[in-house]
């Protein structure tokens, strides 16, 4: 069956419900067997608990403004699985979508065929980095900026040999039932990116998590390039940009103004500046690109203005509350500030809801269930806020109403799941 694109999306959503978890030697078997697709262009691979978007975001941003031909491929999509892929900040096609998608699906034919390997099928996220990489190639990408999924060891995007640079962005507690249950097994978890003689920047936040890394990159004769506050100027937030500066041993100073209102993003702008360093080491990149392209970078569902004083921003863990929290502290809002909260069932909420509380930044916190089939109940939020929270039954009902109260000089806020942000984005389009 060839699919069209309606099909080869359907398909793909359905992949979970009949697919178990391939083993690395499985998943490269098959990789080897596609020729290893897009491995000959400069490969930025991007692991971590929180950032690893903005990271990618900014580094391809910047390659793009130096002139190369940059792939991009991260995940999760916030409306549009076609998200995921980006070449030179376009999203991939409808027809090029089905094109890749019908590729893959005649090579697993031809490689069950030939290796009698008849159980083995991609899984979701497999199927899609596999006709990202093959579309990469196609279009002849220079450079390919890759966000790994849920770790890093285990993970798909983990079947590249040589990447140019390996980066691992701020370790927190997120996926525990996966990835282990304190910040050094989460770690030691990211840090299976880690190649032989292949750099690595990582924020040095967390001491614990830092020493993972660092003893990991000894053991694969990799320098260890650390990033942290110490070095990162943070100027000025003002009119919803944050004036950000920081040393360079390649470029002396980088100065420049990010359009976000989010304080944290100066942390992966300084960890975009460490790659792109490194790669500046083999491709041309000049000064001009690097700070043209932090300032061009945009990345949807984070600290993103919706509407004059309406914001969403995908945090979903305590580490993102808390930098979402940062952010909010520093919006200059002089009225009353509203916050719409929804949560999946795998988060650790009570957590997240005690740091929102302690805060004492909303005069009105709204709560609702979420599409997403693993999204707390209604039921469930009723519990976790033990009412404090108004509670709807959507997030589209509830964000419509706050948004109708909000006066000029107040603020409105989304946060909790980048479903969320996905789920109040998508409806934003359609209305």
């Amino acid at each position: 069956m060839h699919f069209s694109y309606e099909q080869a999306v359907d398909y793909i959503l359905d992949v979970p419900r009949f697919t178990k978890k391939n083993t690395p030697e499985d998943t490269e078997r098959f990789f080897d067997f596609l020729g290893r697709p897009g491995e000959k262009a400069q490969i930025v691979h991007v692991a971590g608990t929180n950032g690893k978007g903005s990271v990618c975001a900014y580094v391809s941003s910047v390659l793009e403004k130096a002139g190369l031909r940059t792939g991009l491929f991260t995940s999760p999509h916030l409306v549009d699985i076609r998200e995921r892929f980006r070449l030179n900040g376009r999203m991939m096609t409808e027809e090029a979508f089905a094109a890749f998608m019908n590729l893959v699906m005649d090579r697993l034919e031809e490689f069950r065929n030939r290796t009698g390997r008849t159980e083995y099928h991609p899984t979701f996220f497999e199927l899609l980095f596999f006709m990202g990489m093959l579309w990469f190639e196609e279009e002849k990408a220079e450079a390919i900026v890759l966000e790994t999924g849920m770790g890093g060891r285990l993970d798909a995007t983990n079947v590249v040999k040589n990447p140019a640079v390996c980066v691992i962005t701020e370790i927190g507690l997120d996926h525990m039932e996966y990835l282990g249950d304190t910040r050094e097994k989460i770690a030691g978890e990211k840090a299976g990116i880690i190649k032989h003689g292949v750099p690595v920047v990582f924020w040095d936040g967390e001491p614990s998590a830092s020493r993972v890394i660092v003893e990991k990159a000894k053991k694969m004769d990799a320098e260890a390039i650390p990033v942290s506050d110490q070095e990162v100027g943070f100027f000025n937030f003002k009119n919803k940009t944050v004036d950000f500066s920081m040393r360079s041993g390649y470029y002396e100073y980088i100065r420049v103004c990010l359009h976000t209102p989010a304080v944290y993003q100066r942390r992966n702008a300084a960890l975009a500046v460490r790659a792109i360093e490194v790669l500046a080491q083999r491709l041309s990149i000049p000064r001009k690109a690097v700070e043209e392209g932090l300032s061009a970078a945009r990345w949807p569902g984070r600290m993103e203005e919706v509407l004059p004083g309406v914001v969403i921003d995908g945090a979903h863990n305590e580490d993102g509350v808390a930098a979402f929290l940062e952010s909010v502290s520093k919006d200059g809002c002089e009225g009353r500030r509203s916050l719409l909260f929804s949560v999946v069932s795998d988060k650790r909420a009570g957590a997240m809801a005690e740091q929102i509380l302690n805060s004492g930044l909303f005069s009105r916190i709204a709560a609702a269930p979420m599409e997403s089939g693993r999204s707390l109940t209604k039921e469930q939020l009723n519990e976790l806020w033990q009412g404090r929270a108004e509670l709807f039954d959507s997030p589209e009902k509830a964000f419509g109403i706050l948004i109708g109260e909000k006066k000029p000089e107040d603020m409105v806020y989304a946060a909790g799941s980048l479903y969320l942000a996905g789920q109040l984005l998508a409806r934003r389009q359609n209305d």
